[in-house]
């Protein structure tokens, strides 16, 4: 996979309470990913951007939800979640992405 392909991807990283309890404790990161990105592309992403080894991807799709603004309906945008557990040992450190 080309170095461009990578950084298209892996959106950002999805920081929430739960994410980090999961890091903390199954050794688990939370990922935004590109809508089109299949497990193995996210699994060799995160491989080379954060020089650790991956044990398992999970995917999900999120749906936005309908919300009010206003007096006007509309409709926060979908999203699309990678699960990424890292083998024992590995960690993921945020601030130094190459």
């Amino acid at each position: 996979m080309n170095q461009e392909r990578l950084y298209q991807v892996i959106v950002s990283p999805h920081v929430s309470e739960k994410g980090t309890l999961l890091a903390e404790e199954q050794n688990q990161h939370i990922f935004k990913v590109a809508s089109d990105a299949t497990k193995i592309e996210v699994k060799q992403a995160v491989e080379e951007l954060f020089k650790v080894k991956v044990e398992k991807v999970r995917i999900m799709n999120v749906k936005g939800k309908v919300k009010r603004f206003g007096g006007r309906l509309g409709k926060r945008s979908d999203l699309r979640k990678a699960y990424v557990t890292l083998v024992e040992g590995n960690d993921v450190d945020l601030a130094s992405v190459s």
